[in-house]
């Protein structure tokens, strides 16, 4: 379906795109700009007869309302008008936009619905943290009921995901007050390397088959920003390390021996609440790579399967077997790794709940100590996007019923939400939930989505978000090429020297 939107007061295009795509998934939404509001209220050409599988959208601001048209194909279908609230000029300027962004979306919602005949399981939440309303809320001494009675009458939030949302801002309330946000910090070192690019990918991962020759070039570079980070925060305390990827264990084990030892060597551990690790992909997992980790203090690795069936993972470019999944998790069991994450992806190509199922089943068999559940994101780098023609014959469905199995069936295994974040292009319009045992609980993932705390990131791809007084943020992006990174580290620190000093914290000598 095409999607055509013409605004005369761009404000909040992107609100009204993200809200569009959630109710029209998979249509081709195009923005057109009409005349300002005050250049009169003359009406907009209505579309031509004749044109078919199309909707037209007009958001109009008047001088003291905003209307909304809805065409299907060439015939007017809904119209709606209301007066603005939070009108310009008022003390908190920041209040009466948000005040105005809402109040449009509920009457977007409105004609969205009516349009499609259906609802939204977020409502008119578009944005990737919804935990930040409920967590908001519970700051303020606010009971359960009342924040379900708000979301639910200003955000259209369904009480199912109401509930969800404040469970996990509850428990991450109290995982959370340990954490110093002022004199703490997190890091976040990427390791961009993988046995092959799954078709879902669209993080800066590269084949190792290619960059194998390279990856020691590539610590070099990547040592020498861990040098310059350890000297900004060498009075502060490190909280969290997070060896993400790609796959870190595509490293061979003296790689892995030199990057820890690096980090043991530029930053003081002694007070680190959790170091992880994702081992990742089974299929670049060995005990000698396994025990690299066990003489460092990981605290906490992932083995991520994505799915247990073995027809998808040879479709998704997975190039490792179910057997190899569950023998790399004994593996680890054996040699005393005691808190263990797996990851799952719901919406895969030709999945059925009675696939999701059976995973599910597989999985508590293990009895991992944390399950992270994603929802399908096509991203736009991604082979599913870029080569549909491979994939167009596929199914690809993921439902509200299917996290309701995925959440059972981890509370089942003991297993308790405690992190929870939202995605463009998520398949369903729905969400990805972190499930761990008590005291198990990941507390970068929870740092990471709540944006309360100082993150540096280094390596290709990496993107620090910097924390400041007064609640400012600031990303500081790396390039994600891997040969661009390493030639030109000296400018991804001048990066990160830049922001630190533009907002007033000149960087440590």
């Amino acid at each position: 379906m095409n999607i055509e939107i013409t605004l005369n007061d761009l404000e909040f295009e992107q609100d009204i795109r993200a809200l569009a795509m959630a109710f029209y998934p998979g249509s081709v939404i195009s923005v057109g700009q009409a005349k300002a509001p005050d250049q009169g209220e003359e009406d907009p050409a209505e579309p031509e007869a004749g044109q078919t599988n199309l909707r037209r959208l007009e958001v109009l601001r008047q001088k003291d309302h905003i209307r909304i048209r809805l065409f299907r194909q060439d015939r007017l279908f809904l119209e709606d008008r209301f007066a603005e609230s939070g009108q310009h000029g008022g003390t908190d300027q920041t209040q009466n936009r948000l005040e105005r962004k809402n109040r449009l979306k509920r009457h977007l919602y409105r004609v969205f619905s009516e349009d499609t005949d259906k609802t939204l399981p977020w409502g008119t939440l578009t944005g990737i943290r919804p935990t930040k309303l409920p967590m908001a809320m519970l700051e303020k001494g606010m009971s359960p009921g009342e924040i379900e009675e708000i979301m639910s009458r200003e955000y259209n939030t369904g009480k199912e995901k109401i509930a969800l949302a404040t469970e996990i801002a509850q428990r991450e309330r109290q995982i959370l007050r340990r954490i110093d946000y002022e004199k703490g910090y997190s890091l976040y070192v990427g390791i961009p390397f993988c046995p092959s690019t799954c078709a879902y990918c669209s993080f800066p991962s590269n084949p190792l088959s290619r960059w194998k020759t390279k990856v020691d070039d590539y610590l070099d570079a990547l040592e020498k920003e861990l040098a310059w980070v350890s000297g900004c925060c060498r009075e502060k305390t490190m909280d969290t390390l997070y060896i993400g990827g790609g796959t870190p264990t595509t490293l061979e084990p003296a790689q892995l021996e030199r990057l820890f030892s690096m980090l043991e060597r530029y930053f003081s551990l002694d007070q680190l609440l959790e170091w992880s690790v994702e081992a990742g992909r089974p299929d670049s997992i060995t005990r000698e790579k396994l025990q690299v980790l066990k003489d460092h203090p990981v605290t906490r690795i992932s083995i991520n399967p994505q799915t247990m069936k073995e027809e998808t993972l040879k479709l998704i470019g997975r190039h490792h077997t179910v057997a190899q999944t569950e023998e790399a998790f004994f593996l680890a069991r054996s040699m005393g790794f005691d808190n263990i994450n797996m990851d799952l992806i719901l919406g895969l190509p030709d999945e059925t709940p009675e696939d999701v199922a059976d995973t599910m089943s597989r999985i508590a068999v293990l009895a991992p100590d944390s399950l992270t559940v994603h929802s399908l994101a096509i991203k736009r780098a991604a082979r599913l996007n870029t080569e549909k023609e491979s994939f167009q014959n596929r199914r690809m469905v993921n439902t509200e019923d299917l996290h309701s199995l995925t959440e059972q069936k981890a509370r089942n295994m003991g297993l308790l939400p405690y992190y929870l974040y939202r995605q463009k292009n998520m398949a369903g319009n729905l969400e990805n939930v972190g499930y761990a045992r008590e005291g198990k609980f990941g507390i970068y993932n929870i740092l990471i989505m709540e944006e309360m705390q100082s993150i540096f990131a280094v390596g290709a791809g990496g993107s620090s978000k910097l924390v400041f007084p007064g609640g400012r943020h600031e990303r500081v992006e790396n390039v994600k090429d891997v040969g661009q990174y390493m030639s030109r580290i000296d400018e991804m620190i001048q990066r990160k020297r830049a922001a630190l000093e533009n907002l007033g914290r000149p960087e440590r000598r």
